[in-house]
């Protein structure tokens, strides 16, 4: 039985053949790759890839088909079954190459189109592979170049969660966002919505943030110096109107180990976007606790807790302050 994390139900290569700032052309594959085992790896391997990724945009599919003609494709593959998968596949191929042509940048590739599912259901994958020279050894002990596709560098991806996309859902299409305008076509070429809420973005960033070190289970001390950093970094971003970059929130947030939390914000269930400008006050929680009840409101830094200010008894259930204001102290005596 297969151990593998994705099963294909569809595959496909085709190559867009593109120099920067040169012509677009492409060369259609007329049918299905079989799914052997090579192929089988390759996919689990691009999805590892595009998983790992930080900087993907979320969003779904533009309204105005005739702008954006790739979302009335998938609804005419996947829901009208107008199309079969190799037609439709064909038909996002002559998209591709007109939106190639509108970035002089892009260069060419290999366009994997996979139609797979995995632990969380059905999904089109698309991405962009290169090739790249290496070395290898052949039978005889010569030493040859050798060809291969370039996994390490994936740049230009998307993938739609199709049950998502067919249940309504603000958010089931995704894309590398990369740098520059390069991705900007391969979005474009999706019908990517990808409407970004700051607010909404940093209050997620916060999320991942604690999701961190909740899983990490740091101390107290670890855990108030990760959101000091995290509070100075992303106030800083927001007072000079520059947006985050989820890579180097890492490297600045936790620096003895920033892979580690590059995969706690890549966690797709977040669904982070990179490139938004930091919203002050979705921050606050990193600094200070805030809560209320019908019968009363508090606030108070994190650095109360570690200055003995307040005290959390979590045997009791209780919250202790000390060093009281003389102004309140009176209206509490009635003085």
């Amino acid at each position: 039985m297969s151990t593998s994390p994705n099963t294909i139900h569809h595959l496909i290569v085709h190559h867009l053949e593109k120099a920067a700032n040169g012509p677009a052309s492409t060369h259609l594959r007329p049918n299905e790759v079989p799914v052997s085992a090579t192929a089988q790896r390759l996919v689990d391997h691009l999805c590892q890839l595009y998983t790992s990724r930080l900087g993907k945009g979320f969003g779904k599919f533009e309204s105005d088909e005739t702008t954006f003609p790739v979302p009335r494709l998938v609804r005419q593959w996947a829901l009208d079954n107008t199309l079969d998968f190799v037609s439709f596949s064909q038909q996002m191929m002559e998209q591709l190459q007109v939106r190639a042509e509108q970035e002089p940048a892009a260069t060419g590739g290999y366009i994997l189109i996979a139609h797979a599912r995995n632990e969380t259901g059905p999904f089109l994958l698309v991405a962009l592979v290169s090739e790249v020279i290496g070395t290898a050894i052949g039978a005889n002990m010569d030493i040859t170049d050798s060809v291969h596709l370039d996994m390490d560098n994936l740049r230009v991806a998307g993938r739609v969660d199709l049950d998502a996309w067919q249940q309504g859902a603000d958010r089931y299409l995704s894309f590398l966002k990369g740098r520059g305008d390069v991705a900007q076509y391969f979005k474009l070429f999706l019908g990517c919505n990808d409407v970004v809420t700051a607010l909404k973005e940093t209050q997620k960033l916060v999320q991942g943030l604690e999701n961190f070190v909740a899983k990490t289970q740091l101390g107290h001390e670890a855990r108030d110096t990760l959101f000091a950093r995290a509070h100075t970094y992303l106030d800083e971003l927001g007072d000079d109107a520059r947006p985050v970059s989820l890579d180097e929130v890492a490297e600045k947030v936790w620096p003895d180990a920033p892979a580690a939390m590059r995969e706690a914000l890549a966690d797709e269930k977040l669904e982070l976007s990179s490139g938004f400008v930091p919203d002050r006050r979705a921050i606050k929680p990193l600094m200070r606790f805030k809560a209320a009840a019908p019968g009363w409101k508090l606030e108070f830094e994190r650095g109360a807790l570690r200055s003995g200010d307040v005290i959390y008894n979590k045997q009791n259930d209780t919250i202790v302050l000390y060093n009281v204001p003389e102004q309140l102290r009176k209206e509490l005596l009635g003085d």
